[in-house]
């Protein structure tokens, strides 16, 4: 199936040449002339943005921050009028490719194939991994669990919820993120979120009141430490008392 793009391009005659160039090209494509548009607003789920800038209100950059913190999809930045600085900084912030214009529709359309096989392969090898933490070991290709080599049964669920705590160590994640890339549209509120990290450290922390491995962060969400489950002589965790 072709690659599903949003094209975000608040200037008409622009966003219907390079959406028509973007469709010869064989990928689908979505235009957007707002500049805040989410590339998962609705269900919608996109495989890059494409970025035209400057955008009228000058804020280009702050936009671009503002959308890599709320979605993980590649992004690439076209612009005729942005300096080293601000290519240099558009990278820097988590642009996946900064397109100096003018180019051709052809070498576009490469770059951007490009950033997708680059995204394609390296998803492809983190799914392949197996993630060791805090006496966790997690294969995501088998989904089987282990805590200090002593295997334990998952929901799809939960399996999915420590994955991805497991694929952001150290990272804040508030409960809408949660809800966003576990659950998925419609998948609830910020109270299921609660609900399912409680029974996951029923089930793999030593201590589920005092959790060392998935710790709270008040008023914001959650943070996964690796930090040791503490194992017992069988290896299993130790509960403490």
């Amino acid at each position: 199936m072709a690659a599903h793009v949003l094209l975000i391009e608040p200037e008409p005659d622009l966003a219907t040449r390079q959406g028509h160039h973007l469709r010869v090209a064989g990928f689908r494509v979505d235009v957007s002339a707002d500049p805040s548009a989410h590339p998962h607003a609705g269900g919608q789920r996109y495989d890059l943005v494409v970025i035209d800038l400057p955008l009228p209100n000058g804020d280009g950059l702050a936009m671009l921050e503002r959308l890599l913190q709320r979605a993980d999809v590649p992004v690439v930045v076209i612009s005729a009028t942005a300096d080293e600085a601000e290519r240099v900084c558009g990278l820097d912030l988590g642009a996946d490719d900064f397109v100096s214009g003018p180019v051709s529709a052809g070498e576009f359309a490469a770059r951007i194939r490009s950033v997708l096989r680059r995204r394609r392969l390296s998803i492809i090898a983190e799914e392949a991994s197996t993630l060791t933490a805090g006496g966790l070991t997690v294969d995501p290709v088998s989904r089987r669990v282990a805590v200090f080599g002593a295997a334990i049964t998952l929901t799809a669920l939960e399996f999915e919820l420590l994955l991805f705590f497991m694929r952001h160590p150290g990272q804040v994640l508030s409960r809408g993120l949660l809800l966003r890339h576990v659950w998925g549209p419609g998948g609830g509120d910020g109270s299921t979120v609660t609900v399912r990290v409680r029974r996951l450290r029923e089930k793999i922390e030593a201590d589920p009141a005092n959790p060392r491995l998935i710790t709270t962060v008040w008023g914001i969400g959650y943070r996964f430490s690796g930090s040791p489950a503490v194992p017992g002589p069988t290896g299993q965790p130790l509960r403490w008392s």
